[in-house]
């Protein structure tokens, strides 16, 4: 499991003053703006946060020692990251990374699916993207229905399939 997660690419200068607008890759820009610190280089250079705002579906960021345009352009398609020790998530929630990679199992017969390769967030629940051994693609809804065990530690998913939700019998 990877330490630092990516929240967001900054994409240009901001005003006269050093800040950049930030295209955030969270759930909601809110979130990104509540971090004092955030990371570059995958967690090896910590930046320090001056002050943070949304601005429509993007967030300005006022980054301590960047106090002016020209400084600001240099930091532009720069990835910013976030530690995830910084982070309390709820239980039964999970980051995407976390799950890419997870192989689904039937929790009944034993029977392996594939393993997760994409999330799609669809507003009502995920979706989990998961892809056999032979390349053939599942869909299944991240619903407590389905989603028996989610064990990140061990790699796994435990899954209870909705009848039809696989082509086959099961």
């Amino acid at each position: 499991m990877k330490d630092f997660l990516e929240i967001g690419k900054i994409v240009t200068v901001q005003g006269l003053n050093g800040e950049v607008k930030v295209q955030p890759w969270c759930d909601s820009p809110d979130f990104l703006c509540e971090f004092e610190e955030l990371y570059f280089a995958n967690g090896e250079e910590i930046i320090t946060i001056q002050k943070a705002r949304t601005q429509k579906n993007t967030v300005i960021l006022k980054i301590e020692g960047c106090d002016t345009v020209e400084q600001a352009a240099k930091l532009r398609n720069k990835i910013l990251y976030i530690n995830k020790a910084d982070i309390e998530l709820e239980e039964g929630t999970y980051f995407v990374q976390d799950l890419i990679g997870l192989e689904v199992i039937d929790v009944d017969t034993n029977f392996s699916y594939g393993e997760i390769i994409d999330v799609t967030q669809t507003g009502a629940n995920d979706v989990y993207h998961i892809k056999s051994k032979a390349g053939k693609m599942y869909y299944i809804p991240a619903i407590a229905s389905v989603v028996i065990q989610t064990n990140i530690d061990d790699g796994k998913m435990l899954i209870r399939p909705l009848k039809g939700l696989f082509d086959d019998d099961n």
